[in-house]
């Protein structure tokens, strides 16, 4: 093939937490339980969505495509560090590399996207209740889930194909725990000036849009709010978006740490910490900050975890 002409480096080492070598037990353990959490949370959410027709609505519909995708984009990652733990073998093959990036950029590009569109969702709910039915159509939905879908493809695999075209000559150690763009860049002897000019216009633009949106919508639901008259209405208007305001912050704190910074050979551990938080902390919370809010969801979970009991026997 072609690329092999490309390239010396057949494989990377992903130091990421080796720099820790008397902690490695106890990080196996913690990303272990962190992970399988996240995963049963997840898929709890999506099988109480999916069973409970009360649920089949627009805010559930776009809730069970994030546990979808948070799913996904801690399994890009987790497995894998938890392989480098347990057998202290940090290589990953360069194919393996640039597919890890891919689906890692694919996936946190459509979090990001999701909980935009969960905030129009909120927005229209609080601040036009009258006339949600008519404005969160079925149709509107599905567009509102496909395009983001859409482009979370074809973003990363326009900064994938460019990479592919780089040259590695010697140096494949990266100071991270997965193939992270902003790692990989400097590692590569060719001009990577275009790049990174690429990540910082089309990896901020896709940022610093959705965001901008997030915000407008959160000034028109404040002000709504606002306008209500009762104490007791102002806090379950801003009960009804607590969840996702506390997911946006918890996303939005940690990934600007990771794709807003300049690319770096060595990831610091305030770019590992970030990175932690929204590909591992973030999958697990996401469920329970939800569920623990949300009666309707609740009521949907005991079901599924009563007629799980009900089939054991």
């Amino acid at each position: 093939m072609e690329k092999g002409n490309k390239t010396s480096v057949s494989e990377f080492l992903l130091l990421g937490f080796s720099t820790w070598p008397g902690q490695q037990v106890l990080l196996f353990v913690l990303f272990l339980c962190l992970y399988l959490t996240g995963l049963l949370g997840n898929l709890l959410i999506l099988l109480a969505i999916a069973s409970d027709h009360h649920l089949h609505t627009p805010m559930y519909f776009f809730l069970a495509n994030l546990s979808l995708v948070d799913l996904c984009l801690a399994s890009t990652t987790v497995p894998k560090m938890l392989l480098n733990i347990q057998t202290q073998a940090q290589s990953i093959s360069y194919p393996a590399c640039l597919a890890q990036m891919y689906f890692c950029m694919m996936f946190s590009n459509m979090d990001n996207f999701l909980l935009t569109v969960m905030a129009y969702d909120r927005y229209v709910a609080i601040c036009h209740p009258l006339h949600y039915s008519t404005i969160m159509t079925p149709h509107l939905c599905a567009c509102l889930v496909a395009v983001p879908w859409v482009i979370a493809t074809l973003n990363p695999l326009l900064h994938t194909v460019m990479m592919a075209h780089l040259h590695f000559c010697s140096d494949n150690v990266i100071h991270h725990f997965f193939c992270d763009i902003n790692s990989l860049l400097p590692l590569s002897c060719s001009n990577t000036s275009l790049n990174q000019l690429m990540v910082l216009v089309v990896v901020g633009l896709l940022f610093v849009v959705p965001s901008g949106c997030i915000l407008v919508s959160y000034v028109g639901i404040i002000s709504t709010v606002m306008k209500v008259p009762s104490t007791q209405g102002k806090l379950k208007a801003f009960s009804t978006c607590g969840s996702h305001l506390a997911l946006v912050i918890l996303f939005y704190g940690a990934i600007t740490g990771v794709y807003m910074s300049s690319p770096s050979n060595q990831s610091t551990e305030k770019d590992s910490a970030a990175s932690v938080i929204f590909m591992v902390v973030a999958p697990v919370l996401n469920p329970f900050i939800y569920s623990l809010r949300n009666n309707e969801l609740k009521g949907a979970l005991k079901k599924v975890l009563d007629q799980s009991k009900i089939f054991s026997l």
